[in-house]
């Protein structure tokens, strides 16, 4: 059958369309996403501009249009920390639903840790252990770990990459001077005061491999010497910690808006690069690890595998 997954995130609208069956190894048929920035349009209150909306609104529908005109045959529509944390999400989804027709689930951020998990542990499978994962989204950092397909531990924080860089990474207007030497000390700062109280429950379940996956995590260990997309979907990536301080030692001197310069960084992500390193950094220096290997899969994927488990074999 042919899937589409639509997945309304932080920073962009992303649909993908995917041959499967049960059982069987999920191929992707199509890829397509909308720069939204949705997580960007959300006033002092808390809620979602009515720009941002207008925005949701277009984006679904484009998606609901490209997944009809590829004959889809079950369109899953889910939205992530930017919708989940608005004030009004709730009338938001409601105009979504009606002007489109789509009626878009928003996830927990446990559940989207647990469907990340998922995905992990059907790439990488049973020999890998008990799996710690870790991922950095725009609005909220998820890290699991277990030895079966559903984690022992699944916790979401609020440390998202975008996040962090709009409320505590102040820089110049254009992004032309680096963020300050304090600005970036009082994030680590904070970033382990958020980690503090989960440290000790991740250290106790305990894990053999641990995995990170996300555009954050690739971006950094292609910027640490991981094989490029261009290697393939098998290329083996890892991002070690020793890697990754060299990365931030250099990135945290290169202007924002200079970043996207750098092989492997797409443009509309580069401004919060420096973030989602130092939470990288803050993660895997308190639950001492290491490296990390790079999954592709992620959360998408989680999505599509758990429905096709629903479905059971035809």
């Amino acid at each position: 059958m042919r899937l589409g997954v639509l997945d309304v995130g932080s920073n962009t609208v992303h649909l993908l369309v995917v041959d499967a069956h049960h059982g069987a190894h999920p191929w992707p048929a199509h890829s397509e996403k909308v720069v939204l920035r949705l997580a960007e349009q959300i006033g002092p209150d808390g809620a979602i501009t009515e720009v941002g909306a207008d925005g949701l609104v277009r984006a679904v529908s484009m998606a609901k249009a490209a997944a009809a005109g590829l004959e889809t045959d079950d369109l899953i529509a889910f939205a992530t920390s930017a919708v989940r944390d608005a004030t009004n999400a709730a009338a938001v989804l409601t105009r979504v639903r009606e002007e489109t027709g789509v009626r878009l689930e928003v996830l927990p951020g446990a559940d989207e840790a647990r469907m990340t998990f998922l995905a992990v542990r059907r790439w990488f499978g049973w020999s890998a252990g008990r799996l710690l994962v870790l991922d950095i989204g725009g609005g909220s950092l998820e890290i699991a770990a277990g030895i079966d397909e559903d984690p022992g531990v699944a916790i979401s924080l609020p440390l998202g990459a975008g996040r962090l860089t709009r409320e505590r990474l102040t820089a110049e207007p254009g992004g032309l001077t680096p963020p300050s030497g304090r600005a970036v000390e009082e994030l680590r700062e904070y970033v382990d005061g958020v980690l503090d109280p989960v440290v000790k429950e991740m250290t106790d379940v305990g894990w053999e491999r641990a995995v990170a996956t996300s555009k954050t995590f690739r971006t950094l260990a292609r910027l640490a010497g991981a094989a490029p997309s261009g290697a393939g979907l098998w290329a083996r990536r890892r991002l070690s910690r020793t890697g990754l301080r060299q990365v931030i030692g250099f990135i945290r001197h290169i202007p924002p808006a200079q970043l996207h310069e750098l092989e492997g960084v797409s443009a509309g992500r580069a401004h919060q690069l420096l973030a989602g390193a130092i939470v990288a950094e803050a993660v895997m220096r308190r639950l001492d690890v290491d490296a990390l290997d790079i999954c592709p899969w992620a959360l998408r994927e989680g999505v599509i595998l758990r429905r096709l488990d629903q479905l059971g074999p035809v």
